[in-house]
Formats: structure tokens, sequence, C-alpha cells
């Protein structure tokens, strides 16, 4: 009777086993190689981008590798990174066929993808419809984008501002719209008279210095928190014109974030009062702290409510003891009115809006271009991280005085619509 030799298939078995383990190490090592011959060309790419000066995320199109190293670059209309071999002779060039498309760049504003992407953010027409993570995931997918202005949305828009109310004709009090012996009435003070007397007419310049749409580009500089390590300061300092808002910090310590460039700054009298004693006695330390900002013109509410009136005159005739070349103006009471109303129908309901707001809305008609740096009114950023309140700083302001959630809100709007554009990330 014949039987199996069970040696016989403990020897099979063990073949087969060896042999499953030999093609799952080779599969494993194989697959090993790939990646680290992906991560390495990736890498190869990135230095040779460097080398020849280009940045790899923002460039579509062919590297040309010579054997000296250098690279060059050529376009292709794949829209993918196409590495070629060059021998350096001008008559023979070796095209190899390796491909990787880890990153496309961004996206024309107004492709298939831009346009889905701005539309999920207008479809939320108030904030209360959806939760800041929703916004924040809708704004930050929006970043692959490259932003353009849309020139009949813009355009518009300043219309909209010209005719409700008026910057180039009324944004400062000017001996032009406020002839001497005007009976001035405050912006919230309403019951309340400031007459406009011959040595307060003389300190108001003779008419507005800026004109409609006279700067190509404007950076319109918050103080949020969002500023910190975006290393935005050479960007904002390239601007045609440059507004800063209640006297920030612009020294050595954050001029790599915020630049130092300054053509208006606004100073809220409540910062006079308290770190300067109204100037009563604090005079030459807040001298030196304006020279800080160089020509910069300086821009008060004086006549917001009676308390700011005193205060704010007096900065004039401090700059002007210490013969100071800065201009100092004031925001005329009724633009104050008028861009607070265009507001409320926007839907920002506040006690009062930000000056940042406010230095926004003369921007747009000032200016060609607007760019915004540092408003974003969130305690966090768009990748869910925390943030300090301001770039200097960790005060909040009082609550329920301002509306910055609403405000942010309208700008993400209007970067979406291209009116003017909001910067929330870092700069290169």
């Amino acid at each position: 009777m014949g039987y199996a030799d069970p040696s016989s298939s403990r020897d099979l078995l063990g073949n087969r086993t060896l042999f499953f383990i030999f093609i799952c190490a080779f599969a494993v090592v194989t697959l090993l190689q790939q990646i680290l011959y992906g991560r390495n060309y990736i890498k190869r790419g990135l230095q040779f981008s460097w080398q020849s000066g280009e940045e790899l995320g923002n460039w579509t199109g062919i590297f040309n590798f010579t054997d000296d190293g250098a690279a060059k670059t050529g376009s292709d209309a794949g829209g993918r990174y196409r590495l070629t071999q060059n021998d350096n002779t001008p008559e023979y060039t070796t095209q190899c066929c390796w491909y990787f498309e880890f990153y496309e760049g961004p996206l024309d504003f107004n492709s298939t993808k831009c346009l889905e992407l701005r539309k999920d953010i207008m479809k939320v027409k108030v904030l209360s419809m959806v939760k800041e993570t929703d916004l924040f995931d809708r704004w930050r997918s929006l970043q692959v984008c490259k932003w353009e202005m849309n020139v009949t949305e813009a355009n518009s828009f300043k219309s909209q501002l010209s005719r409700c109310c008026n910057a180039p004709s009324f944004l400062f009090t000017t001996q032009k719209n406020t002839p001497l012996g005007t009976k001035l009435r405050y912006e919230i003070d309403t019951s309340g008279i400031f007459p406009i007397s011959p040595e307060i007419f003389k300190i108001f310049p003779k008419d507005m210095p800026y004109y409609r749409s006279q700067f190509k580009k404007c950076a319109v500089i918050g103080n949020g928190g969002i500023l910190k390590n975006s290393k935005c300061g050479k960007e904002i300092d390239n601007a045609d014109f440059v507004f800063r808002c209640n006297l920030p910090p612009i020294s050595d310590k954050y001029v790599a974030d915020v630049g130092m460039k300054t053509d208006v700054v606004t100073i809220n009298p409540s910062i006079i009062t308290e770190r300067f004693q109204k100037l009563e006695k604090w005079r030459k330390p807040f001298y030196d702290v304006l020279q800080g900002y160089e020509n910069a013109s300086i821009l008060l509410p004086a006549f917001y409510n009676t308390r700011n009136t005193d205060v704010s005159i007096r900065v004039k005739y401090v700059l002007d003891d210490f013969e100071s070349q800065q201009s100092v103006y004031y925001f005329h009471p009724q633009y104050l009115i008028n861009v607070s109303r265009f507001w409320l129908l926007q839907g920002v309901r506040a006690k009062r809006i930000s000056s940042g707001l406010i230095l926004v809305t003369a921007a747009l008609e000032l200016c060609d271009e607007v760019h915004l740096y540092g408003f974003w009114g969130f305690p966090m950023n768009p990748s869910g991280i925390f943030i300090t309140h301001h770039y200097y700083d960790n005060v909040k302001p009082r609550p329920g005085f301002h509306a910055m959630p609403s405000e942010i809100f309208n700008f993400i709007h209007m970067h979406s619509r291209g009116i003017l554009r909001v910067h929330t990330g870092t700069c290169f």
C-alpha cells in the first residue's frame, strides 16, 4: 500500500512559504525605493528651483537641467512639472518622461474651481448662518485661488461709496466743507454744537489733500494678531500708500511682519488721555512716538463727541510747538455718520464701527486697488490656531463696542467679489 512521505509535504509547504515571503519582501523593498525615488525628485526639483530663483509652488512649467546643475524653465501646456535633461550642447537636448504633480500652483481667480469656492462663501448671507469653523474652512479653501480685482464689481462699490460718503470731499474737516462760523454738529452728541471760530478755522486744511483714485495700490493695516509671524512687512512697504490704525508699534521688533511705511495713522483720543496725560505734561514723549512714523499725517476723530475735541486739537498745537512737518487732520463728523449708516445696511451692527473699517471705506475711494493686512476679528486663525488679539499684545476691547467678526465677514465677501484683497496668510 502506497503512502505519502510527510517530509516531502513539509518541504513543499516550506518552499511555498519561503517563496511567498520573498515576494512580499521584494514588493516592500520596491515600494520603499519608489517612495525614496519620488522624494529625491521633489528634493531635486526644489533645489534646482531655488538655484534658479523660481518659486516651485507658484510655477507650472518645464524644468531644464544642464550638466552643471543649472535649471532653466519653459512652458508645459499640461500644467505639470516636467524634468528635462540637457547635455549643454545647443544642438542636442534629451528630454526624459518624469512627471510629478504634487502641487499645481494657484488657480486662476475665474477658473471653474475658484468660481465654485467663491460661490460657497457668497452663499452665506449673514455670519449667523454658519459656524466659524465652517467659514474658516471655506476661506482656507479659497486660498488656492489667485486673487484679482473685478473692475466691474469694484467700480460699482466705489460708486455706492461716492454717493453716500464722498471721501475725496468730506473725509477730513476742511475750510472748504466747513466754512468759518459753521455750527458743527458732533457725530454722536448730536445735540452738541461746536462753533468754528477763526482760531479753529485756520488749523483746518484749505481742501482735501487727496482725490479720487489718486493711488494705485493701497495697504490698510489692522492690528490683529493674524499679522504676527506673517513676514508681510516688505510687501506692505511696497504699497503706494499705507494707512494704519490707532498708533500701533512699528519698531524693529515688528517691522518684518508689519513694515514701517506710514502715510496716514489714526489716533484714538483715549490713547492720548491714558498714555500721555491729555498732553498736559507728557508732550515730548508723545512727540517722540510720532517721529517713529516720520512724515505720516495724523488723523483724529475730534468731533466724534465733546470729550474728544480739546485733546485732539491739542495734538496740532504740540506738533507746531516742536516744529514738526507732520500734518494733523480731523475726520468730518458727517462723513463718519454716513459711513456708519452705509455699513449698517451691510449688516454691521455695532455701537461704533472700527477705525479700520473707516479707513478701508476711505481707501476704496482714494485708491484703485486695496489690500488689507491684520484684519481678522476671530480668536483663531483660519487654521484653527489661537492667536493674540493684537500683534503686539492680547488686550481685548470693550465687549459689544465693535462688531469685528461682522466687519471681517463683509471683507471676506468683498474679497470673493474681487473688490478688495484680504491677506491672512504668510507673505513671501
